[in-house]
């Protein structure tokens, strides 16, 4: 007897607005392999019981149905340490709706998560970011557009999103200065150094030996849109082939961009404006970073450090 295929349930608003929120987490957030499987995992958890409250549209998601989420788990022996990741997943899924749109308010915020689940970014040295940024063969196609890439990522802090989706009008070389549309629409303007114009001129050059099927800065072989996933794996490869031992993501550049310029001295609020940061207490982990790296030099070298 021949077996009918059920028809695939079409998926709620709800459970794709967390395929985005993951998608972002993967490409543009720099997240851990083991972190991006517990919020996989918590998230699943919050949205069968929100589903098994009749919610599948992110806009109906109150404040009492986290609340009462947390409460059963709690029962259910969630550690504090657990509820406290997530507490801090489900807040990250509720800005991102809002900030994507797919919800018109925040009923998380407020919500305080304990400082001790806050990690500092990881950044890359100086020296590591240069190694990466010579490793391009500039002389063909391929590596002019791979070389402007790195050196936007880097000295420009842009995320992922934003570097791939850039339009060629954005880019205006003779005013040293790009125009990045960031998250919630919120357009920014990025100043452009030196080096970055010279990447970036040098690939328009060897552009034009490609098929051009986009408007975007980045192409393909074929001319079309770079997506996410081959930009993130040309950052992976020149980070392996600058021999750095870790795992170099986007958005480490994006964390090493804010974190060398406080190093040099740079202004807190222009870090923030930048980023594209709505709050600045969002740029403030940077300068943490900086002082934690500041007290290791005066431990190491200082001759009185102790």
């Amino acid at each position: 007897m021949e077996i009918k295929e059920q028809p695939e349930r079409p998926r709620s608003s709800l459970r794709l607005a967390l395929d985005r929120f993951m998608e972002s987490a993967v490409f543009e957030s720099g997240l851990a392999e083991h972190t991006l499987s517990a919020y996989a995992g918590d998230l699943n958890g919050y949205l069968t019981y929100l589903e098994s409250q009749g919610i599948t549209d992110p806009s109906c998601i109150t404040r009492k149905n986290i609340l009462d989420h947390l409460i059963e788990l709690r029962k259910k022996g969630l550690s504090t340490r657990s509820a406290a990741r997530h507490l801090t997943a489900i807040r990250r899924l509720h800005a991102f709706l809002r900030e994507e749109g797919f919800a018109d308010h925040d009923p998380a915020e407020g919500f305080e998560t304990p400082r001790s689940v806050r990690t500092l970014p990881h950044v890359l040295s100086q020296r590591q970011v240069e190694d990466m940024l010579v490793m391009p063969d500039a002389s063909t196609v391929e590596g002019a557009r791979d070389a402007a890439i790195l050196e936007l990522f880097y000295s420009c802090g842009l995320r992922i999103s934003e570097l791939a989706t850039l339009p060629l009008r954005d880019v205006s070389l003779e005013e040293s200065m790009v125009r990045v549309r960031g998250k919630g629409a919120k357009v920014r303007l990025v100043p452009l150094g030196e080096e970055a114009i010279a990447r970036i001129r040098l690939w328009l050059e060897k552009r034009t030996a490609w098929p051009i099927r986009d408007d975007t800065v980045f192409i393909s072989r074929r001319g079309r849109r770079m997506s996410r996933t081959t930009v993130w794996k040309v950052v992976k490869h020149y980070a392996r082939a600058a021999g750095i031992p870790f795992n170099v993501t986007p958005h480490m550049l994006r964390h090493s961009f804010a974190t060398h310029l406080l190093d040099h001295g740079a202004d807190l609020r222009a870090v923030q404006e930048m980023l594209g940061h709505a709050d600045i207490s969002t740029t403030q982990i940077y300068t943490h970073v900086s002082s934690e790296r500041l007290s290791r030099a005066h431990r190491e070298f200082h001759p009185r450090a102790g």
